[in-house]
């Protein structure tokens, strides 16, 4: 796989560098300068430059500036600056690995989008949770999120929100960087970046890192990652552009599981297991070509080829066997592998209207990706004593499932932007999905279900409407639709055919203002309701086996709002938060009805806060120092009465929530910069996540970071 890769690398640069980037004479004047960036949108709404007033949804912009001063080593780190969202990873344990809640309990289901440029990493249907773990996160020159159901652009799965991270341009000089990070994490990374434009069509970006973990304070939680991006740009003429993306992830990691709650509670971070790992490859390639036919007429052609396998011996699957509640040394698991193959086009093509300033985009895709899935059963060695999995025996040919589905979606989408007067816009868009699921049982007779060919289609339409009093204020609301395929192998598991899991559906309601007073104040506010049918969400049956089932219908709603404020040039003060609720509208599992309760791993309250001083002390010296504020608030993690009492009441399990305190410090001279992170500066004991086990009766977690130090520095040329 790795050797095919190469080659396919190697090709694709010899082919490229032939040619790529920019169209500078006549859309010099549109791309945003750094200054803009806070202001300026590309493609978060609709593929194109936008400004934020004429997006009629709640959007905000992680900017090269933040990416600059935040000095992250997880995207949570960035990502959970924005209201709302809640990126919950676990770096004492977790690896890269991560949950992630927007309007939406925390959780692994497909809610969510993740975009580079503006174009979906993985397929429709083949959603992976740890999906970021994909990604070269030191390309990224700006992440934009878009909340709530976006589909008419971009497609189904973006119920929660989309999460679009725009790669680096190629620098108009020699420019790079060589960078070295660590802490007492256990985490060690390197990164380079060598950028040049050459000659005057032709331009090109190249980063990579490779970072690894080893002996973090939980144990069996060992990683390593390398990835690789390389972007080439050519200005074919004046009017046609030629932009090609390639990404390279190689990772691998241990799987450590969560902690019951006696070894939280007690600092006991001895993993229960000793085998359990997670390996991946992805590669993308995305090439496009943007064609302007006039000052008023715009095609962007886009080709795709991706490929992806991801192996795993997962400590979620693994099961002990006990006798009368003790355990008997022995329990089962599994080991799966899922590979998948895709080829994408997309065609894009906005006009300008010479009318009430309006516009018109209209688009199609297909996204053909043969998938190959393997499942096979594994015999686990438990130490009655400890409770560790101690070592397994494969079941070679015992398949839990084993199938090929060729997976086709074809969408069409158009967008219509009108402005009656200036202060004033109009947006309607309708998209059309169709999902082909070819299911080719290789087990046949075994295990699995029958041989089957299923069809999923919607229709989703968005309107919203924006009125701005002035450049830096207005209001908006939208109404728009999303759209959840059911995954392929949560439809076709074995245990699913009776249960007859349903795509989901559900409907956002929302209304919005920003406002800013010079460079003073800036505040972003946004009230919402997201109506879901047929919710998929995981449960444990008595077994303490998972299975995925449809929770009738779910009601999340809230408020989501950012406050910045900068009294004086050298300090900002921010502060994103949100508050909402999550319900069971109408669900019944095992004969008991939950309607009218809330809903599991769903905090009320998210936020983060930081204060922010920044001082150019000279032309070369510069620093800054951040002090900030993560709040998660109180969460049930089951459902309501799931824990009986001794006097035979039954009450909720619950997680307390936690407030988590981190320092930041950048100092940067010429070329070189040096910065240092003390994260959890209180030694806080939290949860990333907790969960109730049915089975235990009991609560699980997944820790967070205890009090920890992380050092980096860089040269920049």
């Amino acid at each position: 796989m790795k050797n095919i890769v190469t080659c396919i690398v190697f090709l694709c640069m010899g082919v490229f560098n032939y040619a790529q980037e920019s169209y500078k004479e006549n859309i010099k004047d549109s791309i945003p300068s750094e200054e803009q960036l806070e202001e300026v949108l590309v493609t978060s709404a609709s593929r194109e430059i936008q400004k934020r007033s004429e997006v009629p949804g709640s959007i905000a912009t992680i900017n090269a500036q933040t990416i600059k001063e935040t000095k992250a080593f997880g995207i949570d780190q960035l990502v959970n600056q924005v209201p709302g969202v809640f990126m919950s990873t676990s770096r004492a344990a977790s690896n890269e690995q991560h949950f992630m809640a927007v309007r939406s309990p925390i959780s692994t289901k497909a809610l969510f989008l993740y975009l580079e440029d503006g174009l979906q990493i993985r397929p429709t249907s083949v959603f992976n949770h740890n999906a970021l773990l994909e990604m070269n996160d030191l390309s990224y020159s700006r992440i934009e999120v878009l909340k709530g159901p976006a589909s008419s652009i971009y497609g189904s799965e973006a119920i929660g929100g989309s999460f679009n991270f725009i790669t680096k341009t190629p620098s108009e000089n020699l420019s790079g960087s060589i960078g070295f990070q660590t802490n007492d994490l256990g985490l060690t990374r390197y990164d380079f970046e060598i950028s040049d434009q050459p000659g005057e069509k032709f331009g090109f970006y190249l980063g990579g890192q490779y970072a690894q973990r080893e002996n973090g304070p939980i144990e069996h939680s060992n990683y390593e990652k390398t990835a690789i991006t390389f972007k080439t740009v050519y200005d074919i003429n004046a009017t046609s552009k030629w932009t090609t993306v390639l990404d390279i992830v190689d990772y691998r990691s241990d799987m450590t599981g969560s902690l019951s709650e006696a070894d939280y509670s007690e600092g006991n971070y001895e993993s229960d297991q000793t085998f359990t790992e997670r390996e991946a490859i992805a590669f993308r390639a995305r090439t496009t070509l943007d064609k302007f036919w006039s000052d008023r007429n715009k095609t962007s052609f886009n080709f795709i080829v991706r490929s992806n396998q991801m192996d795993q011996n997962p400590s979620y699957r693994i099961r002990q066997f006990r006798n009368q509640g003790q355990l008997i040394g022995f329990g089962t698991g599994e080991v799966n592998s899922n590979q998948f193959r895709s080829f994408v086009g997309l065609i894009q093509h906005k006009l300008d209207i010479n009318f009430a300033n309006s516009s018109l985009i209209i688009g199609a895709t297909a996204d053909y990706s043969p998938q190959d899935y393997q499942a096979e059963t594994i015999d686990v060695l438990v130490d009655p004593e400890t409770g560790r999995n101690t070592g397994f025996n494969m079941n070679t040919g015992d398949f839990i499932l084993n199938y090929e589905a060729n997976i086709f979606n074809y969408a069409g989408y158009f967008q219509y932007e009108i402005s009656p007067i200036d202060a004033f816009k109009v947006t309607a868009a309708l998209r059309y999905d169709g999902f082909e699921y070819d299911y080719n049982n290789l087990a046949d007779g075994i295990v699995g279900v029958d041989d089957a060919l299923d069809n999923f289609n919607n229709l989703t339409p968005k309107l919203g409407i924006n009125y701005n009093f002035d450049r830096s204020s207005g209001i908006y609301a939208n109404y728009s639709q999303g759209f959840t395929p059911p995954q392929v192998s949560t439809l076709y598991r074995n245990r699913n055919e009776l249960r007859g899991i349903e795509p989901s559906r559900y409907n956002n309601y929302e209304i919005g203002g920003y406002f800013a007073s010079s460079s003073k104040i800036k505040i972003d506010a946004a009230l919402y309701l997201l109506e879901g049918e047929n919710t998929l969400i995981t449960l444990r049956d008595e077994d303490d086996n998972f299975f995925n089932t449809n929770a009738g219908s779910t009601r999340s709603y809230g408020i989501e709002y950012g406050i910045a404020y900068s009294p004086i040039k050298e300090i900002s003060i921010t502060h994103n938060g949100s508050y909402a609720m999550h319900r069971y509208v109408e669900f019944f599992d095992g004969g008991v009805d939950f309607s009218d309760t809330d809903r599991e791993t769903a905090p009320n309250l998210l936020g983060t806060s930081l204060i922010t001083y920044r001082k150019d002390l000279n032309k070369n010296l510069g620093v800054s120092l951040t002090a900030e504020h993560e709040l998660v608030g109180e969460y049930n993690t089951s459902f309501e009465g799931q824990i009986e009492n001794e006097d035979g009441t039954t009450e909720t399990a619950t997680y307390n929530g936690h407030n988590v305190f981190n320092l930041r410090a950048n100092v940067s001279y010429r070329g070189f910069e040096v910065w240092g992170h003390a994260l959890n500066i209180f030694d806080e004991l939290y949860a990333a996540r907790a969960s109730f086990n049915r089975f235990r009766g009991e609560n699980s977690f997944t820790i967070g970071n205890p009090i920890a130090f992380h050092f980096g520095a860089r040269y920049n040329f």
